[in-house]
């Protein structure tokens, strides 16, 4: 039993994220020829995102015992969303005031690279959720209007006849397990593609981007550990009334593999199998709100965009007013809510708050280079923050 525990996926992947860091420094042609074990390994989550959301957001909503759970649940969701990322955008602002990493710096000789603006209005925006082609959406995998489509249908399956609600019921609680068991395979080769991810990013961008920008990184990096260790479980425990900390040892796996592969779309099913089975969250809670967190709920996102606007101010010479501050700070909330779950979304995004405040946006070209390593952190951050408020909703339910 022992040498079992000893031997778990979880226990394995942590040696595989040191060891893949090992072997990219020292073996750098080798980890990126050996990078398309990590790509399938990828791709293998990545397969089961969209079968899965729809299945699961369908029979969440189905399942519950009327409008007015849904509506409670709903609410609920969405009120901690908004309220964690405002949070996390608070403390990436309060902290960078503090630190102020890049004051009197000039970093922005490094050669600029052409990244494509893209204005986005409040329109467009809501707009986005809305699919004009189901079918063009699935195919595309964009899981917003995917997301809104599954929704709308599942609330209207709610006012059909019993026994015909009961048939598509049944089917995709049927595809909802099978997709279940297929995550359960795949989890069980973690430790290889995370080995293999890691040491290609190493073998790539080496550890010494890191140094070179070491008072950013590390002012992100702190604010991302205060709000993963303090604020969330803060939330969770006086709201929710549980341990967050024993909850975060039972459903570690899942942060592990978003820190791993920097995607929170990719992390979902391995998100639903530990919530459900590990964490104790109802089938109904994890299926509506983990597939709507992976996509909307990104606090390690949004503290990351408050802090590297700030630090492209700095390192430009611009001193930011108070009112532009402001600005940043509702930008970033509604930014993030956007930033789809894949990696280096965050950078796309970040064009739009940058233009808010009048900075240029060729200046990301100098914080790419340490993008992909806290692009890492900041997804294992999200990811805690929806699982903790997949808890935190179920407890609340429950009571």
């Amino acid at each position: 039993m022992a040498t079992k525990k000893l031997l778990s996926v979880e226990n394995l992947t942590l040696l595989a994220i040191v060891g893949g860091v090992g072997f990219g420094y020292f073996f750098h042609q080798a980890s990126l020829d050996l990078k398309v074990i990590g790509d399938i390994y990828l791709k293998l989550l990545k397969m089961l995102i969209i079968p899965l959301v729809v299945a699961s957001i369908y029979i969440a909503i189905t399942s519950l015992s009327g409008k007015e759970e849904l509506k409670s649940i709903g609410i609920k969701a969405f009120a901690y969303y908004l309220s964690t990322t405002a949070l996390a955008v608070l403390l990436g602002l309060v902290l960078f005031s503090i630190i102020n990493p890049g004051a009197g710096e000039h970093l922005l000789a490094a050669p600029s690279v052409t990244i494509a603006k893209k204005e986005l209005s409040i329109s467009d925006f809501l707009l986005s959720f809305i699919p004009a082609n189901i079918f063009d959406a699935l195919a595309k995998g964009a899981i917003l209007p995917i997301i809104f489509f599954t929704i709308f249908f599942a609330v209207g399956s709610l006012f059909i006849q019993e026994h015909k609600r009961s048939v598509l019921y049944n089917f995709f609680d049927s595809i909802n397990d099978a997709m279940m068991i297929l995550a359960k395979w795949i989890i069980n080769l973690t430790p290889i593609g995370v080995f293999f991810l890691i040491a290609a990013t190493v073998a790539k961008h080496g550890l010494e981007p890191i140094v070179s920008l070491y008072s950013y990184v590390l002012t992100v990096l702190a604010a991302l550990a205060i709000h993963a260790v303090v604020t969330l479980p803060a939330i969770g425990y006086f709201f929710g009334r549980f341990n967050p900390y024993r909850y975060f040892l039972a459903i570690k796996e899942a942060p592990l593999i978003a820190f791993s592969t920097a995607s929170s779309s990719a992390t979902l099913p391995v998100s639903l199998e530990v919530a459900e089975e590990k964490g104790g969250v109802s089938k109904k809670v994890a299926g509506f709100v983990l597939p709507l967190g992976a996509t909307i709920n990104m606090d390690g996102t949004a503290l990351y965009e408050s802090i590297a606007v700030m630090f492209i101010a700095n390192i430009s010479g611009v001193e930011l007013s108070l009112a532009q501050q402001i600005t940043i700070f509702l930008t970033v909330t509604f930014a993030s809510i956007g930033a789809a779950g894949i990696p280096g979304a965050g950078l796309v995004m970040m064009t739009m708050v940058l233009d808010s405040v009048g900075l240029p946006v060729e200046s990301i070209a100098l914080i790419i280079t340490v993008d992909r390593f806290l692009d890492m952190f900041r997804t294992a951050v999200n990811n805690w923050g929806d699982l903790l408020g997949a808890k935190l909703i179920d407890r609340l339910l429950t009571r």
